[in-house]
Parts: C-alpha cells; structure tokens; sequence
C-alpha cells in the first residue's frame, strides 16, 4: 500500500524547489527507472506486479533491511495508487525516486579530446531531454547548462530523456565565464543564421558545441565567444520553415560532426 504522505511527496517533487529541498527526482516506466537503476541506488520504488522488475526489485532492496527509517525501498501499488503517483497520462508500472547527484565542483573544466555541447537558455523541458537524449546516441557524454536553461531534473526531462540522463554528465554553468575559461584553447561552434554553411566548414573532433534559446537563439554575450559561427541551410524551394527546433538542430548539427568523424 502507497501512503499519503508517499504520494504527497513525489507529487510534490514537480516543482524545482522542492526537488532542491529533498534533493530528490522522479523518474517513471520500466525503461527510464531500469535504466538508472543501473547507476544510481533508488530511495523509493512504487511499482504494480506487472512491472517485471518487480521480484528482482524486492530481492534486492527489501531483503537488506530497508531504509534507516525500517521502511521498505521497494513499496507495491495500485494501478490507481501508481496513477496518483504519476505525472504522465498513462502511468507505467513503476515510479522511482532518485537522489540527484551532488553538483561538479566550480572550477570544472572541458573534457580533453572530447566533443561537448553547452545549451544557452534552452527553457523546454521537451527540448532538454531530447537534446540529452541526442548526446548519448551520439556518445556526448556532458552537456554544459546555463543556469537559465531548464531544470535537467524536471519530470518531464527526465522522462523525454528516455533513460539517457544516466548516462550523460550535466553540468550547470555561468556560459559566457565558462567559455572565457577554455582560452581559446579549443573551438566554440556556435549555430547563428548569419553564421557559414555547415556542410562547407571544417569541423574538429573535440571542442564545444553551444546551441541556443527556442526563441532568441544566442544570448549576446555567448554570440560574442563563438569562435566558428554554423549555420544549418535550408533547401526548401518555396518560403518554408522559418527556423528549425533546437532539439531537432542539435541533431543534425552532432550528426554532421560524427559523421566527419
């Protein structure tokens, strides 16, 4: 049985700051919980016996002695108790609390040899699962976050991630002193509608992919530290699409660089 007070707080878990107050994050189905269960200890786990986790679950955490407060870390619902639990329309067998991992320290720096993307003022939670979604596909292992962008442990990123965020470093920055930080050291691509064709740069295998807000793109003062200025053309023969969604160009923009290899 689910309690009330179980229930309180996962739903309470919606709002960013009561997800910083219980330093706490939802994660809900079998794909996205199995799969940070994998690398991550659960603090909670609701799940119905359909879920097929379900006896290995209760074998591993409910047999050690529970939580230090004598409850169960694995606790079975309802399909309606998990409906009560669940920010999604169709709830899928299991809800999953989920400590959210201590933040890097201050002075991290850019991985050598790696390529990395950094997202400026990137606000749609659909869009930021997606885009970390996209980075593991494309073995991007850290996302470099303006403190503008949206909450990565938001519970509709967490679910757009679709299991991703287990395995790709977030890492919340100030972007412009970030940048400044690299010394030029390594390019700093950036997507702008004035910038070159993408498809007739040269690309590098390592370096710092920046891509923008929905709306407004660039903010200024990361516009201004863009060292190699991208641009995705368009190949419409009539008026078309005035731009493309910056989940979808980070798509192509990561692809086009894999693909150079």
């Amino acid at each position: 049985m689910v309690s009330k007070q179980i229930i309180k707080l996962v739903k309470s878990l919606e709002m960013k700051k009561n997800r910083q107050r219980e330093g706490l994050f939802v994660a809900e189905g079998p794909k996205v919980t199995g799969d940070l269960l994998r690398c991550y200890e659960p603090v909670r786990l609701i799940a119905t016996r359909e879920w097929s986790g379900f006896d290995e679950a209760a074998a591993r955490y409910n047999n050690r002695g529970g939580r230090h407060d004598g409850s169960d870390v694995l606790v079975e619902a309802t399909p309606d108790e998990l409906r009560r639990t669940s920010f999604l329309q169709h709830p899928q067998q299991v809800t999953g609390l989920f400590r959210i991992p201590e933040p890097c320290p201050p002075d991290i720096s850019l991985p050598r040899n790696e390529l990395c993307l950094a997202l400026d003022g990137v606000q749609d939670p659909g869009n930021m699962g997606t885009i970390i979604r996209i980075a593991d596909w494309f073995g991007i292992r850290t996302i470099f976050c303006s403190h503008d962008s949206a909450d990565v442990y938001n519970p509709k990123v967490v679910q757009a991630t679709m299991g991703s965020i287990a395995r790709v470093k977030i890492v919340p920055v100030d972007l412009p002193s970030f940048i400044d930080s690299l010394n030029g050291t390594v390019p700093v691509y950036g997507t702008l509608l004035d910038g070159e064709d993408i498809y007739r740069q040269t690309l590098s295998s390592a370096g710092l992919i920046v891509m923008g807000n929905e709306g407004r793109g660039l903010s200024d003062a990361v516009r201004q530290r863009i060292s190699h200025r991208l641009f995705i053309p368009s190949y419409s023969s009539g008026p078309g699409a005035e731009s493309l969604n910056v989940a979808i160009a980070t798509a192509v923009v990561v692809a086009e660089f894999r693909r150079r290899g």
